[in-house]
């Protein structure tokens, strides 16, 4: 009787296609909204995650100014002149945990070659910024120590750099114009793409420190230090010895604020995936929402289905067809609906997900996870919305459903 239930169920959606085409759409629609829009979300918080990975691992950026005093605007984070070559020194020294460390400075300067011109942030940082930023070289090769003790006029460019300023010529050892100031290109960067903030990561050229603060700045003074912990274990104990130490060689009293800030990437990165995974949430949640509109959908169809068939229910009962066979074979034909839709959906939302990433040039992660929830959902709904007009027919008394016109 169960499979010929099944086949009964079978015949009921074949005899009215369009109907039962129709049914399934919300379904359709809800699965493969709830794919996409996961999809879309998770394509977000990988970019994110990915875009901060990117600045380096167990990271502490040291930057100066972030002072305040009550009833006092907050400086902005390097605009003050508070950190300095010593200073950077003194943590690699004397702080335990530290790996590396990469003091930096950095201007924004009109480059020259030969016609072209581009306008660049020109950064001034110690050869330790290639393993902390994970810069990897595409051509050339990086300054050394001896370029910084020397205050070598040498440069290593970005990608963006090399496009508007070369075009399709090597620039490794073309000289460039900084400013009025002559540079050799020793080196190109491998691209990185934008930051988490939308910045351009390949829009830079990095020349030694000690030039870029005698030879083309005029400084002394930091506007960053770049601090790597040995591990994530440690990074906080990093931080607290590094607001230790500054405050101890800035003089700074227990009652006055600190002239620096030291921001804990690690902790950006959680915020920031924590912000992400609540919007994926909000997208999957909207897009569900079509899901139970689908389920009404399905409740509507089949009870008009019991209604239309009223005097096929009563012959049925009559000749022997008990509560629960009725009960299936409308269970049946709500749960062939959902399924069906929701297989559907999930072509639908696979290729959706696809075509966003091609034409908006979103980044998108198909889950798997998502996959499997939408159209375990979709399954539940089709039962949950057949249960009532599949008890309705079951219900139906013979005599009354064979009188039926």
């Amino acid at each position: 009787m169960f499979w010929e239930s099944i086949l009964i169920a079978f015949e009921g959606l074949k005899a009215n296609k369009l109907r039962a085409i129709l049914t399934m759409l919300g379904i359709i629609i809800g699965v493969g909204a709830v794919i996409a829009m996961v999809s879309i979300g998770l394509g977000v918080q990988q970019k994110v995650q990915n875009s901060i990975a990117s600045l380096g691992s167990n990271l502490l950026i040291v930057s100066p100014g972030a002072s305040s005093s009550p009833g006092s605007v907050r400086s902005a984070a390097g605009s003050k002149i508070t950190l300095s070559n010593q200073d950077a020194k003194a943590i690699a020294k004397e702080i335990s945990g530290v790996k590396h460390v990469a003091p930096s400075v950095s201007s924004s300067y009109q480059l020259i070659y030969g016609n072209q011109n581009w306008n660049s942030t020109v950064q001034g940082a110690t050869a330790e910024l290639l393993t902390i930023r994970n810069f990897k070289i595409a051509s050339g090769t990086f300054f050394s120590t001896s370029d910084e003790s020397s205050r070598a006029r040498v440069a290593v460019v970005g990608q963006t750099v090399v496009t508007n300023l070369f075009g399709n010529v090597n620039p490794v050892g073309q000289t460039i114009r900084i400013g009025k100031a002559p540079f050799r290109v020793i080196g190109v960067l491998e691209s990185k793409g934008q930051s988490s903030m939308g910045q351009d990561q390949d829009d830079t050229v990095i020349i030694p420190l000690s030039t870029a603060q005698e030879r083309l700045i005029g400084i002394t003074y930091l506007n960053s230090i770049s601090v790597q912990a040995e591990s994530d274990k440690v990074i906080e104990k990093v931080q607290e010895d590094i607001t230790t130490l500054l405050r101890t060689r800035h003089h700074l009293s227990d009652k006055t604020e600190d002239d620096f800030s030291v921001r804990d990437l690690t902790a950006l990165m959680s915020t920031m995936k924590e912000t992400t995974s609540t919007l994926t949430l909000f997208l999957g949640s909207v897009a569900a929402i079509s899901l139970l509109v689908g389920g009404i959908g399905i409740m509507n169809i089949m009870l008009v289905s019991v209604t239309e068939r009223t005097r096929e229910i009563g012959i049925r009962k009559a000749l022997g067809a008990t509560y629960n066979n009725i009960l299936l074979q409308f269970m049946i034909e709500a749960i062939v609906i959902s399924v069906t839709g929701g297989l559907f959906g999930i072509c639908l939302g696979v290729v959706g997900a696809y075509v966003v990433s091609l034409v908006a040039g979103w980044s998108t992660v198909i889950s798997w996870i998502a996959i499997i929830a939408a159209f375990s959902v979709s399954v539940m709904i089709g039962l949950f919305f057949g249960i009532y007009p599949a008890r309705k027919a079951a219900l139906l008394d013979p005599i009354d459903a064979l009188r039926y016109e």
